[in-house]
């Protein structure tokens, strides 16, 4: 029964001290947000430069695309 006493206790002391620091990081959900947000960002420079390219690629005199 002692075991079980001394178990409890220090179960219930350690969760109060968890509950007393209130910095404990960040949530997980605010950086998937801004990773999403430069994917969203990267994704629309990529297609920007593909457009440049294939624009200036197709502005050349006697263009013909490689086979």
């Amino acid at each position: 029964m002692f075991i079980i006493s001394y178990l409890h206790v220090a179960l219930t002391t350690r969760l109060a001290e968890l509950r007393h620091d209130g910095e404990r990081g960040d949530s997980p959900v605010p950086t998937a947000v801004i990773i999403a947000g430069l994917v969203a960002v990267a994704m629309a420079v990529t297609a920007l430069a593909l457009a440049k390219a294939n624009n200036w690629m197709t502005g050349i005199p006697n263009h013909t695309n490689p086979k």
